[in-house]
């Protein structure tokens, strides 16, 4: 049970109410981070927000950017996220294995996994990453603009995982088991 009450889409109103319509017409339902998330207009603004600009024109790609959010998940021990995440990854089009790699930043395509072991990298060092981890990427053919916004993608992450964890929301998405670190 959630530490937060879960808002009821149903009797809310004005700006959380246009989200949540845009949240239940996008997943067709309000998973329960986002009725947790809205007790704060202003945080349910910044998490749909991400979503929606990482989903929209992100140079990573939906498949990559599930693949990084998996990785953050498991090694922030969210369930939560690791079940909505591998949901969403399967949708969009990563085979079962590759997810399940994918959490312990794996992947049998070298530039995916160049990505994921930053990604990791991030959440272990909390940001302070040498500049040859940066340089890796780039060997990788990552650009810069991909470089961004895989610390974009690991900070939205930490974000949802933080909000899961600590308030004890509820899955609400088929479960997965969390892995050891490779």
């Amino acid at each position: 049970m959630s530490l937060i009450p879960l808002v009821d889409p149903e009797t809310a109103t004005g700006t959380t109410k246009e989200q949540l319509d845009q949240i239940r017409a996008a997943f067709g339902t309000v998973p329960a981070m986002f009725k947790t998330v809205a007790n704060s207009p202003a945080a349910l603004t910044s998490m749909w927000s991400a979503f929606g600009a990482f989903g929209a024109s992100s140079s990573l790609g939906a498949a990559l950017g599930e693949q990084i959010a998996v990785a953050v998940a498991n090694r922030n021990s969210c369930e939560y996220c690791l079940a909505a995440h591998s949901a969403l990854g399967r949708k969009a089009g990563v085979s079962r294995d590759a997810m399940a790699a994918a959490q312990t930043g794996q992947s049998h395509d070298p530039k995916t996994a160049a990505i994921l072991a930053f990604a990791l990298r991030l959440v272990e060092l909390r940001g302070q990453v040498p500049s040859s981890d940066v340089e890796a990427l780039r060997s990788h053919g990552i650009t810069d603009e991909q470089i961004v916004e895989i610390v974009g993608q690991v900070a939205l992450n930490l974000f949802t995982n933080y909000l899961n964890v600590a308030l004890e929301v509820p899955v609400d998405f088929p479960t997965v088991a969390l892995r050891p670190a490779a």
